[in-house]
C-alpha cells in the first residue's frame, strides 16, 4: 500500500488482504478460531514468536483489514475495532487507568460518554473533573498530581462547540497525561487529532463510517506501543471485539465515506444558512462551517471542513421543536447521526435526557435545541422541507 495515496484511494484499497481465490471484494472470515499445522506452531504463535491469528476475540483477517484501512486514513500506527462506539470509548479510557487516577473531561459530551467518566469510573476509584473545554485555562485549573487522562469531543454533541486540541495536548504532555479525542462529529476526513497532538482517537463507526444505518461498531487508534502496552490485554480479556461480519460491512461503507461526507457537508451548510435567515423563529444556528461560529478561529486552525451536523435553537422551545420535527417529510426523527438519510433529534428528550436541567443549560441545550444530521439527499429538497415545516411553527 502506497503511503502517498490520498484518502479516497486509501478507503477503497488500504489494508486489503486476498485469499488464494483472488476475490475482488474483501472476504468475510466468519470463524471463531484458527488451526495450526503442528503443536509447535501453536506454541510459537501463542508466544508471539510467529505472526498469525489465534482467536476471533483477539483479531481476525476481516477485522485486520478494517483496522489497517482506518490507520491509513487516520495516520495511526495501530487500531482495534470494537463492537460499538461506546465500547471504544470505555476501553480507551479504562484500559489505562487504575484506582487513584484522575480524569479531566470536557463537560460537553454525549450522554453515555459523560456516564462513563462521571458515574462508572468513580465506582472503580477513578476521580473525574468536568470542565468547560472551550478554554484551556479550565483544563489547567483542573489538573491534579494524579491526573492521567484528558477526554474530549470536538466538535461536541450536540451544540458543536470546539476544543483547541493542540493546546490541550500540549498541557497533557507537560504533566504526562494522555489525550483521548472522540472525533465522530469532525470525521477523520476533516480533522486529524493525532496530527494535532492527541494520543488516542476513538470513533463510533456506527456513524459516518458505516453511514447507512446498518451496523454498530467502534474503533480505537493510537501508536503501536500504547496499543500493545495499554489496550491489548484489556481488549483480549474483556472482549469488546467487533464481529467479522460487521467489519466487512464497515469496509464496504468506508469506500464511499468521502463521497457521502462531501454531499452531507454541502447539505448541512445550505440548511444552516437557510435557518440563519429565519430570525423570527430561529434564535441561533451553530455550524462549524459558518464564520459566525463562536470559535471560528480554532476551527480554521484544526479542521479542513465544516461538519455534517447543524445545531439550532427554536424560539418556541420544546413545543416548536416537536412541531418542526413532526412536520418534516424528508428528514426523519432519529437519535442516530452521520447517515445517508437526513435525521433530526431533540437532545433534551433523547440523547441528553438523563442530564439535569442545570447540566443541559450549562451545555447550551435548551428545550428548543435541535440537532440536524445532513444526509445525501438533494440540497434544495432539504431546504424546502425545512421551509414547509417551519411554516407550521408559530413565530
Amino acid at each position: 500500500m502506497s503511503k502517498t495515496w490520498r484518502p479516497a484511494t486509501q478507503l477503497v484499497h488500504g489494508g486489503t488482504l486476498r485469499s488464494q481465490f483472488g476475490e475482488t471484494s474483501e472476504a468475510i472470515y466468519l470463524t471463531q478460531g484458527f488451526v495450526y499445522d503442528t503443536s509447535e506452531a501453536a506454541e510459537a504463535r501463542f508466544k508471539g514468536e510467529t505472526d498469525g491469528f489465534i482467536y476471533a476475540r483477539y483479531g481476525s483477517p476481516t477485522n485486520d483489514m478494517f483496522e489497517k484501512r482506518m490507520c491509513a486514513l487516520e495516520g495511526a500506527e495501530d487500531a482495534r475495532a470494537t463492537a460499538s462506539g461506546m465500547a471504544a470509548v470505555s476501553a480507551a479510557i479504562l484500559c489505562q487507568l487504575k484506582a487513584g487516577d484522575h480524569i479531566v473531561a470536557a463537560r460537553a459530551l454525549f450522554g453515555s460518554c459523560r456516564w462513563v467518566v462521571e458515574t462508572l469510573a468513580p465506582r472503580y476509584g477513578i476521580e473525574c473533573t468536568l470542565v468547560d473545554g472551550r478554554f484551556v485555562e479550565n483544563w489547567e485549573k483542573a489538573v491534579r498530581p494524579n491526573t492521567k487522562l484528558f477526554f474530549l469531543e470536538s466538535p461536541t454533541n450536540p451544540t458543536l462547540e470546539v476544543v483547541d486540541i493542540t493546546a490541550v495536548a500540549k498541557l497533557a504532555n507537560q504533566i504526562g497525561a494522555k489525550v483521548v479525542v472522540d472525533n465522530v462529529f469532525a470525521t477523520p476526513l476533516f480533522q486529524k487529532p493525532l496530527e494535532l497532538g492527541a494520543h488516542i482517537v476513538v470513533y463510533s463507526a456506527t456513524k459516518h463510517i458505516d453511514g447507512q444505518g446498518r451496523s454498530l461498531g467502534g474503533v480505537i487508534l493510537s501508536d503501536k506501543q500504547w496499543i500493545d502496552e495499554q489496550l491489548q490485554d484489556y481488549f483480549r480479556h474483556t472482549g469488546p471485539a467487533m464481529s467479522p461480519f460487521t467489519a466487512w460491512t464497515l469496509l464496504k461503507g468506508i469506500e464511499t465515506l468521502p463521497l457521502r461526507v462531501a454531499q452531507q457537508t454541502v447539505n448541512a451548510a445550505k440548511v444552516a444558512d437557510f435557518l440563519a435567515e429565519q430570525g423570527s423563529k430561529v434564535a441561533r444556528v451553530i455550524y462549524p462551517g459558518r464564520k459566525d461560529h463562536p470559535q471560528a478561529d480554532i476551527i480554521a486552525k484544526q479542521m479542513s471542513g465544516g461538519s455534517t451536523l447543524v445545531a439550532f435553537e427554536l424560539k418556541g422551545g420544546k413545543e416548536a421543536a416537536f412541531k418542526l420535527q413532526n412536520a418534516l417529510e424528508i428528514v426523519k426523527i432519529s437519535n442516530n447521526l452521520g447517515d445517508s438519510k437526513s435525521l433530526i433529534t431533540h437532545p433534551a428528550t433523547t440523547t441528553h435526557k438523563n442530564l439535569t436541567d442545570e447540566a443541559r443549560a450549562e451545555l447550551g441545550i435548551s428545550p428548543g435545541t435541535v440537532r440536524f444530521s445532513a444526509g445525501i439527499e438533494d440540497s434544495e429538497d432539504l431546504v424546502e422541507d425545512f421551509a414547509r415545516a417551519l411554516a407550521q411553527v408559530s413565530a
